[in-house]
C-alpha cells in the first residue's frame, strides 16, 4: 500500500470518529434517560457512537472546558462563574432544554410520615428539625443525605426548598443518586431526594405542599399538569464550534420520538 492512500484511510477514519463518535457526561439525573435515547439512537444510525457516563452537573460542565465532552448533561443551568471562565477560554457555550423532572423526597418504607410542607422541609435539611415526631412521626432522629454540592440536584433543591439558604453542617452527601436511595432504604429514619425518574419500591415517596393546603405526591401526571411544586429543566450544554457533531444527537431527543422517550423513562416531556 502506498503513502498517500494509507494517509488518505487515516485521514478517513480520523474524520468518522470526529464526525460520528460523541461523548456525553455530567449530571446523574440526566443519565439514565440520555442512555436510553443513546442505546435506541445507535440502533437507528448503526454508523454512530454514542458514550454516556455521569458524574455531575458539575463534572459535565469542567469536562466542556476541558474538552473531554462534547456535550454536558446538566440539571441546573451554568452559573455565572463556569460560563465565564468558558468565555475566557474562548469557547462560546450553548444551552437547550431537553426535559423537565420532578424531584422526589424520600423516607424509610417504614416511615409513618407521608406529606411535609416546605417550611417543614426547609427545618429538616437545614437542621431545625431533628426528630420525627417533631412533625407528626414516630420518636426517631432524622438522618438527612443530600447530593455533593457539584451536583445540580443540590443546587436545585437548595433554591427551591431551602430558598437559597445553606443545608445543616452535618448533612451526609452523597456521590450519586443510587447511593441515596440506598442509604435511605437501610435507614429507617433518613430522608433524601432524588429525581422522579429513581423511585423504586425500596423507598416511600413524600407529598409535598407549597402553600400547607394542597399536597401533591411526586409523579408524571402531576409534574405535567403543574400541580407537583420541585419541578425543574434539564438541560444540555455544548460548544457552538461542536455544533455539526452534536447537534443530530440533541435533535433527536428533542423529536417527538425523543420527547416520547422522555415520558417512558418518568421524565415529563416539552411537548
Amino acid at each position: 500500500m502506498n503513502v498517500n492512500k494509507l494517509i488518505f484511510i487515516l485521514l478517513f477514519f480520523l474524520s468518522f470518529d470526529f464526525v460520528r463518535a460523541q461523548r456525553i457526561k455530567g449530571s446523574d439525573t440526566v443519565l439514565p434517560l440520555t442512555q436510553q435515547i443513546a442505546e435506541r439512537y445507535m440502533r437507528e444510525y448503526p454508523d454512530r457512537s454514542v458514550t454516556v457516563t455521569g458524574g455531575g452537573t458539575g463534572v459535565g460542565l469542567s469536562s466542556i472546558y476541558d474538552h473531554t465532552t462534547d456535550i454536558a448533561m446538566a440539571s441546573r443551568q451554568i452559573k455565572f462563574g463556569e460560563r465565564l471562565k468558558l468565555k475566557k477560554a474562548r469557547q462560546e457555550i450553548r444551552e437547550v432544554e431537553v426535559a423537565y423532572d420532578a424531584l422526589a423526597v424520600i423516607v424509610h418504607p417504614s416511615n409513618p410520615v407521608n406529606r411535609l410542607t416546605r417550611e417543614q422541609l426547609d427545618g429538616i435539611f437545614r437542621g431545625k428539625i431533628t426528630n420525627w415526631k417533631q412533625v407528626g412521626g414516630e420518636d426517631r432522629r432524622i438522618v438527612v443525605y443530600s447530593r455533593e454540592t457539584s451536583s445540580g440536584t443540590y443546587e436545585f433543591f437548595k433554591e427551591s426548598v431551602l430558598g437559597n439558604k445553606n443545608y445543616m453542617s452535618s448533612i451526609l452527601s452523597m456521590p450519586a443518586t443510587g447511593a441515596i436511595i440506598q442509604s435511605v432504604r437501610q435507614t429507617r429514619g433518613a430522608i433524601g431526594y432524588v429525581g422522579l425518574a429513581y423511585l423504586n419500591r425500596y423507598v416511600k415517596p413524600i407529598a409535598v405542599s407549597y402553600d400547607r393546603i394542597h399536597f401533591y405526591t411526586p409523579s408524571l401526571e402531576n409534574a405535567i399538569r403543574g400541580k407537583y411544586p420541585i419541578v425543574r429543566p434539564l438541560y444540555y450544554y455544548y460548544n457552538q464550534a461542536d455544533s455539526a457533531k452534536v447537534l443530530p444527537f440533541i435533535e433527536y431527543i428533542l423529536s417527538p420520538k425523543g420527547q416520547e422517550m422522555v415520558k417512558k423513562n418518568g421524565f415529563v416531556p416539552l411537548i
